[in-house]
């Protein structure tokens, strides 16, 4: 992946055919190491094809992979088995949430990114 993740770097910094070496380099500025097999890998599966072909390929591929869905009918049924007392508990928990209020520090001197 980060091999990848060099490469796309380097057509995003306008290197429309970047060399195992320009991948080598992107890697060691942040202290990754180079796998020589999977770079020259990688750079003979592209060689020739447009990156932005590649990608909305890859997105067509993934658009068929089904994803996410099977923790909700977890949560249902173990709610629907359980019957009325879950609901009292869940609004008990929320009741304890809402009374532990944020403590305000000096430490951000007033500024915070989320409130």
């Amino acid at each position: 992946m980060k091999v990848l993740a060099a490469y796309l770097l380097a057509v995003l910094g306008g290197n429309t055919a970047p060399s195992a070496a320009d991948l080598k380099n992107i890697l060691g500025t942040v202290g990754a190491e180079a796998d020589d097999d999977r770079i020259e890998f990688l750079l003979t599966e592209v060689k020739g094809k447009d990156i932005t072909e590649l990608i909305a390929s890859g997105r067509e591929k993934l658009a068929s992979v089904p994803s996410g869905g099977g923790g909700g009918a977890v949560a249902v049924s173990a709610g629907a088995g359980g019957g009325t007392a879950a609901a009292p508990a869940a609004a008990e928990a929320k009741k304890e949430e809402k009374v532990e209020e944020k403590e305000e520090s000096d430490d951000d001197m007033g500024f915070s990114l989320f409130d």
